[in-house]
């Protein structure tokens, strides 16, 4: 099969250009998507010594009649002007399956993953198996293990959404996960001590494996369900917020962070496959660099990202930063109004630099004063503020947005989470058909 980089084939719209190894889906295997969310993907190229984060790598290809040749990372231009060097020893898609594209592609179109949800129920998902339960040991973690639990109880006991309307999630098996992650890192999650290195809780190495994946990975793969899926929901509803989710230290051959699975690397591989798209932005907003799916879409143009963390704690993953396409590094002690500030001039560089068909942003609450682990001083009020910015950046452009919970390590993190879900609602950036003003 020839590498080709096709423009406009069967369309009628703006030109818009990607890149592709493999042949079309079958008719009948993707999901419909609404003919707004087809635009053109890059916009000319910013200085390396931009604001808000444009000294990241820089932009890649992706392109129109008024996008010449721009300069990219770890790619260049072969002698037909028309395709990437890149391309001739790998597909467009980042960590291929070990068998290969095709069956990459065969796994996720006999996923049962993306489940038909009614229009009765609002796009959060969430299921009670999200919460870690296991032995005592999940407090040995400053993770707050319960606070998916918390957040929905806050917002169905206060009235702003009925139970009956929140969707649960499948777990995602072995052949899902493997859509993504190799044969030998699942392998390496028989092992107990393997585990307990990356959810960083040394006993865990002690408790028969069969014990940890009911009590410990079964959760996760739970909440990898759940952000698959809610990527289709935003897809067809708009937005979509996953109460779970977020593992973004997480990538095809590592775990590590309390991370054991990339389920943003999924969600994507899973849209773009299913869904038909070829362009998606992560928002990274958690106090740590998303080093996991940086490194899974190293080398993909259809994936932008723009990460803002603090450069000072983990991981410190230096390979991964040379990924990042719009990176805005922190310091410890940053506050509330220097963080927006930063926020917004990112947002508008982001803007004016790539157009995608769906914005998967990982809204990590590990930002708030007090927290452990991401050492910021942001508000709770920060917060709220913070995600409306990215709902309101999303919906001016009609991006569909994908809203993942990721980290925060202190139990006042559901609060704000819920309270920031609320104001989402009372100014109209969501619906979750329970409204009290």
């Amino acid at each position: 099969m020839q590498n080709t980089c096709t423009r406009n084939q069967g369309w009628t719209g703006p030109p818009r250009k990607w890149c592709s190894t493999s042949a079309p889906n079958p008719p009948g295997t993707a999901t419909a998507v609404p003919l707004f969310l087809f635009r053109v993907t890059r916009a000319p190229e910013l200085r390396q010594d931009s604001p808000a984060g444009g000294a990241g790598r820089t932009p890649r290809p992706f392109g129109s009649s008024s996008t010449p040749h721009l300069a990219t990372r770890a790619l260049s231009y072969s002698a037909s002007p028309s395709c990437w060097r890149r391309m001739a020893s790998s597909s467009s898609s980042p960590a291929p399956a070990p068998a290969g594209e095709s069956l990459r592609q065969k796994r996720i179109l006999s996923s049962k993953l993306y489940l038909d949800v009614p229009s009765s129920k609002a796009p959060v998902v969430y299921s009670p198996a999200y919460d870690i339960s296991f032995l005592g040991f999940e407090k040995l973690h400053p993770f707050e293990s319960a606070k998916w639990g918390r957040i929905c109880r806050y917002l169905t006991r206060e009235g702003h959404l009925e139970k009956k309307k929140l969707v649960e999630p499948l777990e995602a098996c072995k052949e899902d996960l493997l859509v993504v992650h190799t044969e030998k890192y699942l392998n390496s999650l028989k092992s107990s001590y393997r585990v307990a290195s990356i959810v960083e809780v040394p006993p865990v190495s002690l408790v028969p494996n069969w014990i940890v994946h009911k009590k410990l990975l079964y959760p996760f793969r739970k909440q990898v369900g759940g952000s698959i899926l809610s990527a289709k929901l935003a897809l067809e509803r708009g937005w979509s917020i996953n109460v779970g989710g977020g593992f973004h230290h997480c990538s095809a051959e590592e775990g590590g962070g309390f991370c054991a699975y990339a389920d943003i690397s999924l969600c994507i591989q899973f849209a773009f496959v299913r869904l038909n798209i070829s362009s998606v932005l992560i928002i990274d907003l958690d106090a740590h660099q998303g080093n996991g799916h940086e490194k899974d879409f190293a080398n993909d143009g259809r994936v932008y990202i723009l990460d803002m963390y603090n450069a000072g704690i983990y991981p410190f993953d230096f390979t991964a930063k040379q990924y990042i396409d719009q990176k805005v590094e922190l310091v410890s002690g940053t506050k509330t109004d220097e963080y927006l500030e930063q926020l917004d001039n990112a947002l508008e560089v982001c803007k004016s630099r790539f157009q995608p068909q769906l914005i998967v942003y990982n809204a990590g609450t590990d930002i708030l004063d007090g927290d452990p682990l991401g050492k910021l001083e942001i508000s709770p009020e920060g917060v709220v503020t913070r995600d409306e910015k990215v709902f309101r950046f999303a919906k001016d452009q009609n991006i569909p947005v994908l809203m993942l919970t990721s980290g925060g390590y202190m139990k006042s993190s559901a609060r704000v989470i819920a309270d920031s879900i609320i104001n989402l609602s009372n100014k109209n950036l969501i619906e979750l058909g329970n409204q009290l003003g």
